[in-house]
């Protein structure tokens, strides 16, 4: 019993299985399911064998989870219909609105195939095959290379595979690294480029609440959109024609019309991005109290730019709106892993529990090693803290900030890099991307404003002038001279960007197909600028390239060592590759006499209504609610139509858009959000505050019946769902 409290109070990264002092956590592999002990899933909740959830020989139904533009997505039916978030979708939705068509405002709903939008910048990737290549990958580190050589080695044999497996068209692969090389898989994907709005509910239902409710509950938001995949006719990917069809997927999820409800299982399927529970504590410090505060701080400052531009000029609000939500969203995503590391004494947790795992270690010849390895990895990130880590810190979000500056240094990269062959190019500038890149460099046109970049740029130049003389950036020196002030930063940043071409668009698709001969010859103030602070950038980045060759020699002793002392597997951190977090739908208590009932009601939503954005519902949806309780989708339990519910999903970014399954493996929401307390949950997982908050389907069918009847029916019948009667039992709506 000392032993689980140890863990319980002390190991937070670490989630177990099997065990009494475990709580329900970690972002298992479609392998792991297998692994499981399936008594143990049983007395979770799982109803399914997990052989149909998954196997490496015929998949399974979780082939039916995809990614879509870097979110989480699900096959929902026979003709390739996909469903993800609202957000997710609001690229292509900012594409098509345009002039006094405004479906961002208004939605959309197709009538049929001609009606559904195109996404120039849309790409699906559905899973296709699994191979694990640990012992190759590191077959191909020379005896006796250094840190730099060994990241080399690596990245090369990465790539070559990767080549190898891409050489059949339209495929998308990876070789996804977990724990930085405990384990190498070899990811092949379809990649699907023919992608179309089929709908998409106002604006005023799908970011209900806005950026005031974002990572807070109770949620009243429809956070939700569908979208069609298309295939030729042989359906396999192809790009985008008149020709194609709708794509048959091999699995697709069927929607539970009853739901769930309180303390029901549920299944969070998708591919979170990114975790930190494999840091020893120094790394995890550097997070905490430099990189997630000062995050937030300078996210703030360009969000107080963009913010206004917009209310000196409402018509701007469309083109910086999708940049404004991004900034918004990872600004109040970096206060709240500062807070929630603070709250719950994270750091202080770590370093005991490493303390007990290194004197553990250290009585155990075969585990010695692990801890020199917790040594060098500490070392390591406090040799950057006192060296480079401002400088950095800055150059990285550079590709960040100014959307000018953003495109010149793609465009000055892509040239540079074309003057390598493939396999020496870094990999977001190998051939495979060209079409990437390209759609990126259209995209931006529409998300840019003139006015608002050149005030971004004498932020970020400021915040250049402003660093350590020892870590300060050439390009920027170089320019700026003996003159420092605020004046003379201004005209820097005003001089940079009034005689550049970069901002049209024709100029720069031509630039894109330039050498870095001819785009010298152009004498653009911003491309010079972005050649210079790309050498920076290399200096930078082949620091980043030691420490991550550091880290993929010594962080997997340190691993492994801490599996032995834990005696249970452990899951890797999230790397953007498709995962399963197993949960109950819960209540929590998020401090002292504040209880939270874990589904909210369509009644919420005429209570929280002020008439006002981000408050405003549709009239039509405030004239339906009275009536919600005698709908077809209504919970007898809630009495009312459920809108949103909170579950003890293990989730973090990346999860946007991620299908939620019950006991049978069927749709009952989409996940989109997580609570205030719980967004330290990516350095550790707490049962007590994990709560992740999903879209209600049962409210995402109600809302297409209130608001689009009967232009809703085709799309109800594609679901299997328009022939339900109006009042349906939960029985009758079950099929039992």
């Amino acid at each position: 019993m000392k032993r689980c409290l140890h863990i319980l109070t002390g190991l937070l990264a670490i989630i177990m299985l099997a065990d009494p002092c475990s709580a329900v956590g970690g972002k298992w592999t479609p392998q792991q399911l297998l692994q499981h002990d399936r008594q143990w899933l049983a007395e979770l909740g799982l109803q399914v064998p997990p052989q149909d959830l998954w196997s490496d020989a015929e998949g399974g139904l979780l082939q039916a989870i995809v990614q879509l533009n870097g979110c989480s997505a699900g096959f929902i039916s026979e003709q390739g219909l996909v469903i993800t978030n609202h957000h997710c979708a609001f690229g292509l939705l900012q594409e098509h609105s345009v002039g006094e068509r405004d479906v961002i405002r208004d939605g959309h709903l197709a009538q049929d195939p001609a009606d559904e939008l195109p996404g120039s910048t849309a790409v699906a990737i559905v899973p296709h095959r699994f191979t694990e290549v640990t012992a190759e990958i590191e077959a191909s580190v020379p005896e006796g290379a250094d840190d730099l050589a060994r990241f080399q080695a690596i990245d090369r044999r990465k790539k070559e595979l990767v080549a190898t497996c891409e050489a059949t068209p339209f495929r998308h692969c990876r070789v996804a690294t977990y724990d930085d090389g405990l384990l190498y898989l070899l990811i092949e994907s379809l990649e699907f480029r023919d992608v179309r709005l089929v709908y998409a509910p106002p604006r005023s239902v799908g970011e209900y609440g806005g950026d005031v409710d974002n990572w807070m509950w109770p949620r009243h938001t429809g956070d939700v959109s569908m979208l069609r995949v298309y295939a030729d006719a042989e359906n396999r990917p192809a790009d985008p024609s008149a020709e194609n069809r709708p794509y048959r997927p091999s699995q697709f999820l069927k929607i539970a019309p009853r739901g769930v409800e309180d303390g029901d299982f549920v299944m969070v399927t998708g591919y979170p991005f990114r975790t930190y529970r494999s840091l020893v504590a120094a790394e995890m410090a550097e997070r905490a109290e430099l990189y997630f505060p000062q995050r937030a701080q300078l996210y703030r400052r360009w969000m107080d730019i963009m913010e206004s531009s917009v209310a000196a000029d409402a018509a701007v609000e469309n083109v910086l709106s999708s940049r404004l939500k991004g900034l918004a969203n990872r600004e109040k995503n970096s206060r709240g892993q500062v807070k929630g590391i603070e709250r719950g004494q994270l750091l202080e947790k770590k370093r005991s529990a490493e303390g007990e795992v290194l004197a553990w270690a250290a009585e155990r010849p075969e585990h010695r090693q692990a801890v020199a390895a917790q040594r060098g990895l500490s070392e390591a990130v406090e040799s950057w803290r006192q060296t480079s880590w401002q400088r950095d810190f800055l150059l990285e979000q550079a590709t960040r900030g100014p959307l000018d500056l953003q495109m010149a240094l793609t465009l000055t990269r892509w040239a540079k890099e074309r003057q390598k062959s493939d396999l020496e190019r870094h990999e977001d500038f190998q051939d495979r991307r060209r079409d990437s890149l390209l759609r990126s460099l259209r995209r931006d046109q529409k998300q840019r404003h003139g006015a608002t970049e050149g005030r971004l740029m004498e932020d970020l130049l400021q915040r250049f002038a402003a660093l350590p003389e020892p870590q300060r950036v050439a390009a920027v020196e170089q320019r700026l001279g003996e003159d420092r002030s605020a004046p003379a930063i201004r005209r820097l940043a005003e001089g940079l960007l009034a005689s550049s071409q970069v901002g049209d668009l024709d100029a720069r698709l031509a630039m894109f197909e330039e050498s870095v001969e001819t785009l010298r010859q152009r004498h653009d103030p911003l491309l010079d600028f972005a050649f210079d602070l790309g050498q920076d950038m290399t200096i930078s980045e082949e620091q980043e390239q030691r420490r991550l060759g550091l880290a993929s020699r010594l962080r997997p002793l340190w691993r492994r060592t801490y599996e032995a002392y834990l005696g249970h597997p452990i899951d890797a951190d999230a790397n953007g590759t498709l995962r399963v977090s197993l949960g109950h739908v819960r209540r929590y208590y998020p401090r002292d006499a504040v209880f939270m009932e874990p589904l909210t009601r369509v009644a919420g939503i005429v209570e929280k209504d002020t008439g006002e954005e981000p408050f405003k519902a549709p009239d039509a949806l405030l004239a339906a609610a009275p009536g919600a309780p005698e709908s077809r989708w209504a919970s007898e339990d809630l009495g009312d139509v459920p809108v949103c519910f909170m579950a003890t999903g293990d989730t973090t970014g990346g999860s946007s858009g991620s299908p939620v399954l019950n006991a049978r493996g069927e749709l009952v929401g989409v996940n989109f959000d997580r609570v205030w307390e719980n967004i330290a949950n990516d350095f550790g997982y707490n049962p007590d505050i994990a709560r992740n908050i999903s879209v209600d389907m049962r409210y995402v069918l109600w809302t297409l019946e209130v608001l689009e009847h009967p232009r809703s029916q085709a799309l109800l019948q594609e679901l299997g769902l328009a022939g339900l009667p109006l009042g349906a039992s939960s029985a009758d709506r079950d099929g039992n």
